[in-house]
């Protein structure tokens, strides 16, 4: 089933006042940008691309939070916490969720990963046993399992656990995820899964976040000049 309006419509931030501006997460210009100006995901994929550090993931995470998804990962259906550690940026932020739409969405956080495979073992049902698959299979799994109705989907930093080919795999889950009309914030390093056709890309950086396209992406450069040359780069991080 498609809905004409996208799980998220619009994200903003009522009372910044709630957000110290000399306190984090505000200090990161990308949130410091969204509590100004608020946030409207693309109705497909968004991708934010950035260095670590940039706040990509803390935007990811708070969306994720104040759609009401577990923030260690999961549904809203099933929260669990090891140990909590998201900002209040996802407290502060107020959705407009589309009209008719669904409420399912997964938050794939490849950090805490591991204990939600442990959490979904404990209470049973029908996910295979994630913790008997390497760490990439599991991933694939999850995506197989969970991604496949057109809800709200966010995703922080996926590429960890995945090889080149699992990458591909990823980015044709996600962008068949879209066009079935779900909806899809990623917070990404790869140039891979900067690829997906059709996703807005945004740059996150001491700017903010400012729309791109994928050859114009320091990421891409980088990697580019970096399998041209390599020696250029390990020369400066090498003892000789």
């Amino acid at each position: 089933m498609r809905f004409d309006q996208p799980p998220v419509v619009r994200a903003w931030v009522d009372d910044p006042a709630a957000l110290p501006a000399d306190a984090w997460p505000r200090t990161v210009p990308a949130v410091a940008q969204v509590v100004r100006e608020g946030f409207a995901p693309a109705p497909g994929v968004t991708l934010l691309v950035g260095e670590n550090g940039s706040g990509k993931s803390t935007l990811v995470e708070a969306l994720a939070t104040a759609y009401g998804l577990s923030p260690e990962g999961g549904t809203a259906y099933g929260h669990h916490s090891t140990r909590p550690t998201e900002s209040p940026l996802g407290g502060a932020l107020r959705l407009q969720r589309g009209v008719g739409t669904g409420r399912y969405g997964f938050f794939l956080r490849a950090e805490t990963m591991h204990g939600w495979f442990t959490f979904v073992e404990a209470i049973g049902g029908s996910d295979p046993t994630f913790h008997e698959m390497s760490h990439g299979e599991s991933f694939l799994a999850v995506l197989r399992a969970r991604f496949d109705s057109p809800g709200f989907y966010c995703l922080d930093e996926p590429e960890a656990a995945l090889s080149f080919s699992a990458q591909l795999a990823l980015v044709g889950v996600l962008h068949d995820v879209a066009a079935r009309g779900g909806q899809v914030v990623c917070a990404t390093h790869s140039p891979v899964v900067a690829a997906i056709p059709g996703a807005r890309l945004l740059e996150v950086g001491p700017w903010g976040l400012r729309p791109t396209t994928w050859e114009e992406l320091e990421t891409v450069g980088h990697w580019r000049a970096f399998l041209e040359a390599p020696q250029r780069y390990l020369r400066h991080v090498l003892d000789d």
